[in-house]
């Protein structure tokens, strides 16, 4: 395995994110504490998990899994970057959502419960809350660092300006501030090049790139179509038949070069500016596996071209649509 450090910090994290989305509503508990036995047998040392993860009737599930596995000891939760998050709403009562500071100490508390452990490692706001002034916010998190539940904060789903407001403000209380950004981000989108790849860069942020795969696109999907393995419905085969040129060529590429096209895809983003580790999301072992395949792959100059000549990247803004 592979470690870096996570943006301008001193903590260190596999390049490859154990995403534990699919822990409850798609995989038994079973076999999550299994496949977290086996990240950590890789080397991943960094899993990211949500509050909300369990969705719907069962929001908490995918922390109370993660926190049943710690308990199981043998060094579980010593090993383990664990990144977890806040802002989605827990309950239908007001303050059960969102940034205020009320709704950030009633959550971090609930989380450490599930999770069994006294700190988080990385507490990540999930999405950018408009309503709530960033003193507050930080004012929230600093009592959390000074009490000892966080160690490190993060953002996801913020645009670059976002980012911006959030560390000028950090700056001016004498605050860390952020140290992560969590992005959609892959070959076949990659929208936050314009302006959150530059701000993260400045900033000294770590990207943490989420479906690192569109979806499944990027992972063989015309290739399964066609071997019968995978149909796609719906929002992704609308997306199939407008990308399906594009994914053709790609996996024409991977072929050529050996490698299945899923791996490309991790490995390409490993190469990208301050990326720190993309987050793969296992439902099954096989999954896991084929994941920490990426490392082995080395892409060349001339590869990573013709990457770009099949799925076109975004200019630094303002020249990506000015002068």
């Amino acid at each position: 395995m592979e470690y870096t450090h996570l943006g301008r910090t001193g903590l260190t994290v596999s390049r490859l994110c154990l995403g534990t989305m699919n822990f409850g509503p798609h995989t038994e508990p079973h076999d999550a504490h299994r496949i977290m036995d086996a990240a950590l047998d890789h080397g991943i040392n960094f899993f990211d998990t949500a509050d909300v993860y369990g969705w719907g009737e069962n929001k908490g599930l995918t922390e109370t899994i993660i926190g049943d596995w710690f308990n199981r000891g043998g060094g579980r939760r010593e090993k383990t970057v664990i990144a977890t998050k806040v802002y989605g709403e827990m309950g239908e009562w007001p303050n059960e959502g969102k940034l205020s500071a009320l709704h950030i100490r009633r959550a971090v508390d609930a989380s450490l419960r599930r999770l069994q452990t006294d700190h988080i490692d990385l507490y990540q706001m999930h999405h950018v809350d408009r309503d709530t002034p960033w003193d507050e916010i930080w004012q929230a998190m600093e009592v959390l660092v000074a009490q000892g539940k966080i160690l490190y904060v993060g953002s996801s789903n913020f645009a670059g300006w976002h980012l911006a407001q959030a560390q000028e403000t950090a700056r001016a209380r004498n605050f860390l501030g952020l140290t992560s950004e969590q992005s959609f981000y892959n070959l076949l989108v990659r929208d936050i090049e314009a302006e959150v790849v530059p701000a993260a860069q400045h900033y000294g942020l770590g990207l943490i790139p989420w479906s690192p795969l569109a979806g499944g696109l990027l992972g063989g999907v015309i290739r399964k179509e066609r071997e019968g393995v995978r149909r796609v419905n719906g929002y992704a085969a609308d997306r199939l038949e407008k990308h399906r040129d594009q994914l053709a060529a790609y996996e024409d590429l991977a072929a050529e070069l050996g490698r299945e096209p899923g791996d490309v895809a991790l490995a390409w983003l490993l190469t990208r500016p301050a990326v720190t580790a993309p987050i793969v999301g296992p439902r099954t072992m096989d999954q896991l596996d084929a994941a920490v395949r990426a490392l082995d792959v080395e892409l060349d100059a001339k590869t990573l071209e013709r990457l770009d000549e099949i799925f076109p990247g975004r200019k630094t803004a303002p020249e990506d649509y000015a002068w």
